[in-house]
């Protein structure tokens, strides 16, 4: 199996050299911190009949590769609702913190709705291309990559988070959900906006390993953007995920 992008030790989780950002190799990357509040939530959070139905990660500060804590307290505790947050920590002070909002599963209602319909991409047969940018994680890309239209991908994490940690579907969905910043504000000139932060909201939790996203749209000005996309799995559509974005001085490429 494949090297983690964590170990645990006394309490920290310790970064491999491969836990950076494509922005930078001394950067650790806001994907992994948001598998990583996920996971906590989970872990100290999560009971019976209790789902997670929204995670909010802010990214508010760039960190080096260091030791990273996540301490996470339990804000509200009733009959139907659970709200919990976690704050990530290193030497140099906080750099993130999640809220998350899990409910109680029950009777679903009947009725017809203006639910999002299922998409046509069937679930990839081959491997991955080689792209020029190499993710840290199985990427397939079904739309062109080099135009300002909609697009589509399915993704697959190729190593675990911590240790040899079996991920959760939970934590697999936040670890894709950063991906809808380069998939909604890319353009013809690359990926020229850098996330804030992330929103994730799911009906269900994924099934099996592969998710899929779609672009739903994207809106800037002044160099401020949000952009939103739609989660699939080979079953159908689990949930959304939108994202505030800064513009970066520094294309990551339009691929």
């Amino acid at each position: 199996m494949s090297q983690a992008f964590f170990e645990l030790k006394g309490g920290e989780f310790l970064p491999a050299p491969h836990a950076h950002s494509p922005w930078s190799p001394d950067m650790l990357h806001g994907r992994l911190l948001g598998g990583l509040a996920a996971r906590c939530l989970e872990l100290e959070h999560r009971s019976d009949g209790l789902r997670f139905a929204r995670l909010t990660v802010d990214l508010f500060k760039n960190s080096p590769l260091l030791p990273v804590r996540v301490e996470t307290v339990r804000v509200r505790d009733g009959r139907r609702i659970r709200v919990a947050d976690a704050t990530l920590s290193t030497g140099q002070g906080v750099i993130g913190r999640a809220s998350a909002v899990l409910l109680r599963e029950g009777e679903q209602p009947g009725g017809e709705r203006n639910d999002t319909p299922a998409w046509d991409e069937r679930p990839p047969r081959h491997p991955p291309a080689e792209l020029d940018w190499r993710p840290p994680f199985d990427l397939w890309r079904l739309t062109a990559w080099d135009t300002a239209g909609p697009r589509r991908v399915w993704m697959r994490e190729n190593r675990p988070l911590v240790g040899q940690e079996e991920l959760s579907p939970f934590t697999r969905a936040a670890l894709a959900a950063d991906f809808a910043s380069p998939l909604s504000g890319s353009g013809t000139l690359g990926v020229q906006f850098i996330n804030a932060d992330f929103t994730l909201t799911l009906a269900r939790e994924p099934v099996g390993e592969l998710i899929g996203m779609q672009a739903a749209g994207h809106l800037s000005a002044d160099g401020i953007g949000t952009g939103d996309c739609v989660l699939h799995d080979a079953d159908g559509p689990i949930g959304y995920c939108v994202v505030t974005a800064v513009a970066n001085p520094v294309p990551l490429g339009a691929g």
